[in-house]
């Protein structure tokens, strides 16, 4: 991309594993600098020994486009898609995955794929993108640990990266900067200034998003309220959530709950 949108502003939270309550470990790590316009991060979720029933991992809305696969079956990549609630894994003992999650926008500007065909879904990879899943596989094989496979995966996206030379419409970057840069709580009909007609618009957030800009903005004012490190008390008392743009608290926790799965009295500390 020749101008991509400021993502120093938007760094999209999963619910932290604890190892002593969850009975799993979960990572993150940086792609190379030549991926952070595309790549978010690289992820591993592996289950401890004291794991002795299935664990159910929970995948709030973050805006982003993930690949993941189980370090044990790498022939087997999913892709998912742009999500506007979360999602539950029910994941048996003993598991192991490993993840690339795209930054929005990325994975359809590389790949070609309409986001929204993705949406609120997940796919075998080899369906979606058949040469990236033969990639992946043939990258991943043998290897258990993300440390081991982070530098075959820089090597493999920036090859892609480096041969790729179209651009997303310079308006779409835009108007993604644009929400970005409010935290989400933007008026769209007076502030989303893009040179684009609402309709076009709209039709380039469905292909390189997955959802409509309204809905992009709700889950990254979800996500920025989230940085925020809120307590379920402090919400209460100091009413965060006016700030972040919700325009009551019946509001708030409704959507709240839609993208986290938990009201924010059971999510937060």
């Amino acid at each position: 991309m020749k101008k991509y949108p400021d993502f120093q502003l938007f760094r999209p939270i999963q619910p932290a594993i604890r190892p002593g309550r969850d009975h799993a470990s979960y990572r993150e790590c940086l792609p190379s600098p030549a991926l952070t316009s595309y790549i978010y991060c690289y992820w591993q979720l592996t289950s401890l020994p004291s794991l002795s029933e299935p664990f159910v991992y929970r995948v709030v809305a973050d805006g982003c486009i993930d690949l993941f696969f189980h370090t044990d079956h790498p022939e087997d990549v999913y892709v998912m898609g742009f999500s506007t609630t979360y999602t539950e894994f029910p994941l048996d003992h003993p598991f192991n995955y490993i993840g690339i999650r795209f930054l929005p926008a990325a994975f359809p500007l590389l790949f070609g794929v309409n986001a929204a065909t993705l949406t609120n879904r997940f796919e075998p990879l080899g369906a979606v993108a058949p040469g990236l899943a033969a990639g992946l596989t043939q990258q991943a094989t043998g290897l258990h640990n993300l440390a081991a496979l982070q530098p075959l995966l820089d090597r493999f996206f920036e090859k892609i990266a480096t041969g790729h030379t179209a651009d997303a419409d310079h308006r779409l970057l835009q108007a993604v900067d644009l929400i970005l840069r409010a935290g989400g709580n933007i008026r769209l009909e007076k502030e989303l200034h893009s040179g684009v007609s609402p309709r076009q618009l709209r039709r380039l957030f469905d292909f390189y998003i997955g959802d409509s800009p309204k809905t992009f903005s709700k889950v990254v004012r979800f996500q920025q309220l989230l940085h925020t490190t809120p307590t379920a008390d402090s919400l209460k008392a100091h009413k965060h959530f006016f700030d972040a743009g919700y325009y009551d608290q019946a509001h708030f926790i409704k959507e709240f709950k839609t993208m986290y799965g938990l009201p924010p009295t059971l999510a937060l500390p």
